[in-house]
């Protein structure tokens, strides 16, 4: 088994999309950057690869049992084991993944630019090695809380991260589905349409309004956001967390 030493992970938890894992040029200085003094590399399929990448579901056995405490992870002077950890790629991308002890990859991270053009070397001429999706495949479903890839394509981290807040608070906006409320933000968003808005029924103001707003990323879409979570506190905090946190970029040599 081929392993990578001295390894920078910034691991993004619960990310079921590989748009979710930010690339290097985006880390930040608060982000919790980590050292794995060892870990496993594996060659995999596409298939595989997307799977492991763009979803949360139970990874192959055959697959865990071979990385089974194979990675270890180095705090100070202390070296710890590490259940299931290991970077794998398809010889186009590459995603370092942890199931802090599960089945699934609850933590997802990218590599530092120097270290991915070393997976890339160290699998030059290698052949696949090939692990059953223990699932079934279907067509991953997306909805407002996973956007489609096309919905942040070209976003920055900060802008994605905003629009996924401005996601949910138009989820919470849907299910309470109040006509008055829904009427008004539709208006903030699109006022020179008001003398129809006012005579649209609940359906169609919320596909109106989704439709607005599901595409790109402006400083009307921030706006709006940011009146829309007035009265959220979650929502409030997870706005203000971005705001301030956005500009803030680290690097490592």
């Amino acid at each position: 088994m081929e392993y990578l030493h001295d390894v920078w992970v910034n691991w993004f938890e619960g990310e079921e999309n590989g748009y979710g894992v930010s690339y290097f040029h985006e880390w930040r200085k608060t982000d919790r950057i980590e050292l794995l003094d060892q870990v496993p590399l594996l060659y995999i399929t596409g298939e595989l690869y997307d799977y492991i990448e763009n979803d949360m579901q139970d990874l192959p056995k055959q697959l865990l049992d071979k990385i089974h405490k194979r990675a270890y992870i180095l705090k100070g002077q202390v070296r710890t084991v590490l259940d299931y950890t290991c970077i794998v790629t398809n010889g186009n991308g590459i995603i370092a993944l942890d199931t802090i002890g599960y089945q699934i990859p609850i933590r997802k991270s990218r590599l530092i630019p120097r270290q991915e053009q070393i997976v890339y070397d160290m699998v030059k001429d290698k052949q696949e090695e090939i692990f059953k999706v223990p699932t079934k495949r279907y067509e991953k479903e997306h909805h407002i809380l996973s956007m489609r890839p096309e919905l942040v394509f070209g976003l920055t981290r900060k802008e994605r991260q905003l629009k996924q807040v401005l996601m949910m608070a138009l989820d919470q906006l849907r299910t309470t589905n109040n006509i008055e409320e829904l009427r008004y933000w539709l208006t903030e968003w699109n006022p020179k349409k008001y003398p129809y808005i006012r005579f649209m029924n609940e359906e169609d103001v919320w596909h109106a309004l989704y439709d607005g707003l599901k595409n790109s990323w402006s400083t009307v879409h921030e706006e709006l956001g940011s009146k829309l979570i007035k009265g959220h506190p979650f929502l409030e905090r997870m706005w203000e967390l971005e705001q301030n946190q956005g500009k803030d970029t680290t690097r490592l040599r």
